[in-house]
């Protein structure tokens, strides 16, 4: 796999989009084995602890490629630029590098999203499905019952990161936990999934149209 693609994998953790697609890699340098990233981000404002996960993360995706020999990653024109690469080159985790700051677990910070972005692909692969026959048993619906599109698909990736089944007779319905939703509670739940959805999205466009106003050579696309 190479550097840019590997890269794919990491996920802006707000927005739930890779930081490929939002134009958040400035460039990418391969020199052998010797792999240097800068960064970018929409404004120089961006919550730290959000632009330090995706810098770290995409050390690791590309520290983990089986023929990379060093990997710097950077952050540029972010107000804490020189704190998050200081913490990145010296491998000092999150706690290192902000210290009495780090007052939350990135863990957790990585887990809130994670539910975040399973509640909006739940919505949208639903929405998918309703399209087709509007009158659905909603608490019935299985994986199985899915459409496959990409929605669908992206729906698996999230129960998996959240370590929910994904066998085909597995109800779509479920809390964080796995446990079904109950009859009563679906208009409600389906309601503030697709709030979480459309925030996700609005968030999204905003920070398109604030990169490219940022850094009008960008190539990022700006949905109308």
């Amino acid at each position: 796999m190479d550097a840019y693609a590997a890269l794919d994998a990491v996920l802006d953790p707000e927005l739930d989009e890779p930081i490929t697609d939002l134009g958040f890699v400035k460039s990418l340098d391969v020199d052998d084995g010797r792999v240097t990233v800068h960064l970018r981000l929409p404004t120089s404002f961006c919550a730290p602890n959000f632009a330090y996960l995706m810098a770290s993360d995409a050390k690791d995706v590309l520290t983990a490629l089986p023929w990379t020999t060093e990997v710097v990653v950077e952050l540029d024109d972010h107000h804490d630029s020189d704190l998050i690469n200081a913490g990145l080159a010296a491998d000092a985790g999150y706690r290192g590098t902000f210290g009495h700051e780090a007052d939350e677990d990135l863990e957790e910070l990585r887990e809130t999203f994670r539910r975040k972005a399973h509640q909006a692909a739940v919505e949208r692969a639903l929405s998918v499905l309703l399209r087709a026959d509007e009158h659905v048993d909603l608490p019935g619906v299985t994986l199985a019952d899915l459409p496959d599109v990409p929605a669908s698909q992206a729906l698996l990736r999230r129960r998996e990161a959240l370590g929910l089944p994904s066998e085909p007779t597995s109800p779509v319905l479920v809390g964080h936990d796995g446990t079904p939703f109950p009859r009563e509670e679906i208009p409600l739940r389906l309601r503030f999934a697709r709030s979480v959805r459309i925030s996700i999205e609005g968030n999204a466009h905003f920070c398109r149209g604030l990169l490219r106003t940022r850094y009008p050579e960008s190539t990022v696309e700006v949905p109308a």
